[in-house]
């Protein structure tokens, strides 16, 4: 391939508005979105996810998106999967003539999308984890030991059932090696960004509407469906959570509180990855509040050829006080 294929990336911590932008983007540079998300491969996890598909019909015919409602949540998937599903799609779309652009903020599989990775022990084996599957937490920590001391030692919590799992997958597999993208392509990183006081007000409220607009209902029905309550907790956030309180092990207004936490933790851990991401020399455009004019006239610099700007907001020059540590 002679000429590099260009790609945006619009990126930034959760409930921060990245689905909307990049829509209008698409729609103005006539591109197809690829969901940099890890969770919404999964059909039916829709609320939970933010999959937001109204937003791609509106204002104008609708923009097309990739790696959205591929997979059923009892099926396996993981970032090797990932790194080659958009791989095929940027090929894809490039050679229709339109513009690929990336939308999420699921940070690890970005950055081994466009850096590469090394998948310790491997990705998940579905066979493997199926013979273990009926395993009691006593039972695990037993292969686990006889099968590598060493890993078992190194494992600090070992009641948890996934983490003892893919601990034993870790201990039976070679690593595996995710090429990048890079040599195809050209990225341009777009980032939205508030102030985190700005991300956790927006995360609050976005809990608040999911939950008033049928996410615990969604959780009912992915486990009446043949989901179980141990894949729930394991996609982390809201189907953990939420699974909790479906249980009765927690209350609706403990599960509320605990989410919330969880969910600002989780931003804060973004926060950490693209700060790591710009100090290795990674440019993110960050664009105050996600404006598309703004947005719009760099991908336009960009897609001309021309010299880009220097970024205005640089994640690792920003330092919050002792309020701002608090999830």
């Amino acid at each position: 391939m002679d000429k590099k294929i260009k790609v945006i990336v619009v990126t930034g911590p959760t409930a921060t508005g990245k689905t909307r932008l990049t829509v209008e983007l698409a729609r103005y540079f006539d591109g197809e979105i690829i969901s940099a998300d890890s969770r919404q491969v999964y059909r039916g996890m829709d609320i939970g996810t933010g999959k937001d598909l109204a937003e791609y019909s509106e204002g104008g015919s609708p923009v097309p998106c990739h790696l959205i409602n591929i997979i059923e949540p009892t099926e396996s998937y993981n970032l090797k999967s990932f790194c080659q599903d958009a791989k095929d799609a940027v090929f894809d779309i490039s050679e229709r003539g339109r513009l690929p652009l990336f939308a999420g903020g699921t940070t690890m599989y970005i950055n081994a999308l466009f850096s590469g990775y090394t998948l310790p022990g491997g990705p998940p084996d579905s066979d493997l984890r199926d013979s273990l599957a009926n395993k009691s937490i006593d039972e695990l920590a037993d292969i686990l030991r006889k099968s590598s001391p060493e890993s078992f030692e190194d494992l600090k919590d070992k009641e948890h059932r996934n983490r003892l799992i893919r601990a034993i997958e870790k201990s039976r597999v070679s690593s595996s090696q995710v090429e990048p993208l890079a040599p195809f392509v050209e990225p341009l990183f777009i980032g939205v960004f508030y102030k985190r006081e700005e991300v956790r007000a927006r995360i609050a409220q976005r809990l608040s509407q999911r939950l008033a607009s049928g996410m615990i209902e969604e959780v009912e029905c992915l486990h009446r469906n043949g989901v179980s309550w141990e894949k729930l907790e394991y996609f982390g956030l809201e189907y953990r959570y939420i699974a909790f309180y479906l249980q009765k092990k927690m209350s609706y207004d403990e599960m509320k509180e605990k989410l919330l936490i969880r969910i600002r933790k989780f931003a804060k851990s973004q926060d950490v990855w693209f700060r790591k991401m710009e100090r290795e020399g990674r440019v993110i455009h960050w664009v105050e509040k996600g404006s598309f004019d703004k947005a719009r006239a760099i991908v336009q610099t960009f897609l001309d050829g021309e010299l880009l700007p220097e970024p205005e907001i640089m994640l690792k020059n920003i330092h919050y006080g002792p309020q701002s540590s608090k999830p």
